[in-house]
């Protein structure tokens, strides 16, 4: 058993089975015991409290502070099943992403905590900065970058909310009594609702299907959106393929130049 496993096994009573979670920080577990199941993780934001009490993520069940300083906190562990992407068309994903993007409560806390607004000029000179560090000269990466700078006058948007920006079909949970939530929010900044909104709506509903989502969630699809939408799509691909860049992965990373050309091609085919 891991060092950390051990300290949660104290903080729990060796009556409860730890298991690890996965995750990228690798500070996540589960933990059973006599029918009850929790997911455990370790250093949470105290923006967890706000989701749980907001039903946007599984309810919490207790926190505490240990010695060293660390944080636990303690969720019911869901009967349930991640979202297939199929599913990602739904009025409920809808009325939950709305919800999200309209709390108040969840704005007032991020910014407590210290969260600038993410802008258009801002995210681009940060990514012209890391595409020169990192001697990115596709063509393709020139041409998208070119393209953002051209759209920056267009996409400006005095709305600023709190945006998930990892809405993956993978990251939203449905119960056995249909309770739908969204995990994971280690990720959330302050920005345009545009950026769940697009990478929802691109990877995952069919363009002839975005008014009526929208609908759902209380939006009319103009031509100031769609350029929103568009714009962070590939900005969205432009960040993925530096992952890989940096990762090595020449498969992944010509994977995302592809997707780069078709974004690229959707948004000229809009103006022709």
């Amino acid at each position: 058993m891991k060092l950390e496993e051990n300290w949660l096994e104290q903080v729990l009573g060796n009556e409860w089975k730890i298991t690890p979670a996965g995750g990228a920080t690798g500070e996540a577990y589960f933990a059973t015991c006599d029918g009850q199941e929790l997911f455990l993780k370790r250093n949470s934001s105290p923006f967890l409290a706000v989701l749980s009490a907001e039903g946007i993520v599984p309810k919490l069940v207790w926190t505490r502070r240990m010695e060293n300083g660390d944080v636990i906190t303690a969720q019911h562990r869901l009967i349930g099943r991640e979202l297939k992407s199929k599913d990602m068309n739904g009025q409920n994903v809808a009325e939950l992403m709305k919800k999200i993007h309209r709390s108040k409560e969840l704005l007032d806390m991020l910014k407590r905590l210290g969260k600038q607004p993410l802008t258009p000029n801002s995210i681009i000179e940060d990514i012209q900065q890391a595409v020169a560090l990192e001697n990115l000269d596709e063509p393709e990466i020139t041409e998208a970058l070119n393209l953002l700078v051209k759209q920056l006058p267009n996409v400006q948007c005095n709305e600023q909310v709190v945006c998930h920006c990892d809405v993956n079909h993978n990251n939203w949970l449905i119960t056995e009594n249909n309770q739908l939530y969204l995990i994971d929010w280690d990720g959330a900044m302050i920005a345009d609702p545009a950026i769940d909104i697009g990478i929802l709506l691109y990877w995952y509903i069919d363009e002839t299907d975005w008014k009526e989502w929208l609908k759902a969630y209380g939006l009319e699809l103009n031509e100031h959106l769609l350029t929103r939408i568009y714009w962070y799509v590939l900005l969205q691909a432009l960040t993925s393929l530096r992952l890989y860049h940096v990762k090595n992965n020449e498969k992944e990373k010509q994977i995302w130049i592809g997707h780069i050309r078709m974004i690229l091609a959707k948004i000229k085919g809009r103006y022709e």
